[in-house]
């Protein structure tokens, strides 16, 4: 069952080849959330730039939590510990929560914020003799309470969510392609089997063929990937009740988040399995046994099997193998429950030409962060302009525009882009304006 999990899971598409070029498709099929959006006035919300930063060493923090108190607006630091965050005028006089696993929390005024964007946090350090006394014995039989606790700990309302969505791909380290959107997520309740549902609010991409060669690389589904990491909502695609038994979960060194303590567990298959599993840490929450976040990769060290969960379709004279596969997602916590915040995918391929003396490099990044979301009390509508509803066949740079509008986003709360893609977006806004010159 984890072996067919993973194969719905992602999987690749490579095309025939057309006009001495070759269409790679990546699919990752992952369920994934689709957020309701609200009519936004262009001049009714604060702006504010910042970082946030470990005090210890002046590191950047990377996917720290920014959050409105009292309300569901949140933003999330890029991995250059940046952020963005966009709040509305009737919260100019709210405050600010600012989180990162394992650090003490800051509240500061949306004021303070304004003027000293810059954060540090300082790290949390665990009282070993409270841990040894209260944490479970057994690894296992916490992720199985977790699982089983998913119904009391995760939010049971139909939630409409509007989500920031951002893929890259680049060939080794330049930019390639780029695609973003704002979109709805209707998250179906968690006690719910039924799946989440996404459409387009705002799209956007920039592709650079000419960094490809003689492949182009295509995420197909989009956000659809990063819903499916969702543990909770999809458990299926990682741990069943049934393959449970194929790990090996430890205990790690305890954290806290939230000044709340919380057990990590590492998991990894068993050595003898050669079928390709999961291998990570589990961040459990000591009071109600609620996932808070989960890092964790598949193995890819049998190349065949591993080719097989991506590989669907390409030509004889090409080998394509993935080379590492990792996830992130983490949730938050609102009145007592926790959804689904935020999710990360890395993929990364090795793609072999026959005859060709060097070999290609790929990554393909995806990443999607919950801005905002409230309860939906009726029954979720599908949206009249059927061109605005994703399907996890869908390929998002085929839906979306150049990046050609400043004002693009308005009042949506987005992820600060890195400045390596930064860069990249002025250099093609600079080639669209010269064609079109």
């Amino acid at each position: 069952m984890a072996r067919k999990s993973c194969v719905e899971l992602i999987k690749l598409n490579m095309e025939l080849p057309l006009r001495n070029s070759i269409s790679l498709a990546i699919a990752i099929i992952l369920a994934m959330l689709a957020p309701t959006v609200w009519a936004q006035d262009q001049n009714s919300f604060i702006e504010i730039k910042g970082s946030v930063y470990d005090t210890s060493n002046n590191d950047p923090l990377v996917f720290a939590d920014i959050i409105v108190v009292d309300t569901n607006i949140a933003t999330i630091t890029n991995t250059e510990g940046e952020f963005l965050l966009k709040i509305p005028n009737a919260f100019k006089n709210a405050s600010v929560t600012i989180q990162f696993l394992g650090y003490a929390d800051i509240t500061v005024t949306v004021l303070e914020l304004q003027k000293t964007s810059s954060i540090g946090l300082k790290p949390s350090f665990t009282q070993l003799d409270e841990i040894k006394i209260s944490r479970p014995k057994n690894a296992e039989s916490l992720v199985r309470l977790m699982l089983e606790k998913s119904g009391v700990n995760y939010i049971n309302d139909n939630v409409t969510m509007t989500a920031f969505y951002r893929e890259t791909i680049k060939k080794r380290r330049t930019n390639a392609s780029l695609s973003e959107a704002v979109i709805e997520v209707q998250k179906q309740a968690y006690t719910n089997r039924k799946r989440d549902a996404v459409n387009i609010v705002k799209v956007r991409k920039s592709t650079n063929y000419s960094k490809l060669d003689t492949i182009a690389l295509k995420l197909q589904g989009g956000p659809f990937s990063n819903l499916y990491a969702d543990i909770i909502k999809y458990p299926e695609y990682i741990f069943t009740e049934d393959n449970l038994s194929q790990y090996i979960f430890t205990f790690d060194t305890s954290t806290y988040i939230n000044d709340q303590l919380v057990y990590v567990v590492n998991f990894k298959q068993k050595p003898e399995l050669k079928i390709p599993l999961y291998y990570g840490k589990l961040f459990i929450d000591s009071d109600s046994f609620a996932l808070t976040s989960a890092i964790y990769s598949l193995n890819v060290e049998n190349r065949a099997l591993a080719s097989e969960l991506f590989i669907r379709k390409k030509p004889n004279k090409v080998h394509v193998y993935p080379t590492e596969a990792n996830y992130r997602v983490n949730y938050r916590s609102s009145n007592g429950k926790w959804y689904f915040s935020y999710s990360n995918i890395l993929l990364s391929f090795k793609v072999n030409w026959k005859g060709r003396l060097f070999n290609s490099y790929y990554t393909l990044n995806s990443e999607m962060a919950i801005t905002n979301w409230k309860v939906s009390q009726e029954k979720f509508t599908k949206p009249e302009d059927k061109n605005l509803i994703l399907k996890p066949t869908s390929i998002l740079i085929d839906e979306a525009s150049g990046f050609s509008d400043p004002e693009f986003w308005g009042q949506y709360n987005i992820i600060e882009p890195e400045k390596s893609i930064e860069s990249a977006i002025k250099k093609i806004n600079k080639q669209l304006e010269k064609s079109s010159s």
